[in-house]
């Protein structure tokens, strides 16, 4: 959270706009037995987003299966799936955003 405090002062100085936040990271899942871990912390981004007056765009889990698809030149979005479709709505976010003009 330091450092994306970091880089909102940075974009409030140059007057960018910031249109959501999106917690990346947000959960961990054992491939083996399931369990679900929130090993960055939870809560900590929504928190921010709201006391910022943005939308939390997206809580986007860690998961072996990005580096994957990166690595093989497809992104993630680009395939089936939870992780897919995860990004997907995220994007759908950002177009909305952007077309109502920054705001949600």
């Amino acid at each position: 959270m330091i450092d994306a405090q970091k880089a909102l002062t940075a974009f409030n100085e140059l007057k960018t706009e910031v249109i959501g936040l999106i917690q990346n990271m947000s959960t961990y899942t054992c491939r083996n037995c399931g369990h679900e871990d929130h090993i960055f912390g939870h809560g900590g981004v929504a928190k921010e987003a709201r006391k910022l007056g943005l939308p939390l765009l997206a809580e986007l889990p860690l998961t072996i299966d990005v580096r994957l698809a990166g690595d093989a030149g497809t992104p993630i979005a680009a395939g089936d799936g939870p992780m897919a479709e995860a990004y997907g709505r995220l994007a759908a976010r950002l177009i909305a955003a952007a077309e109502a003009g920054g705001q949600e």
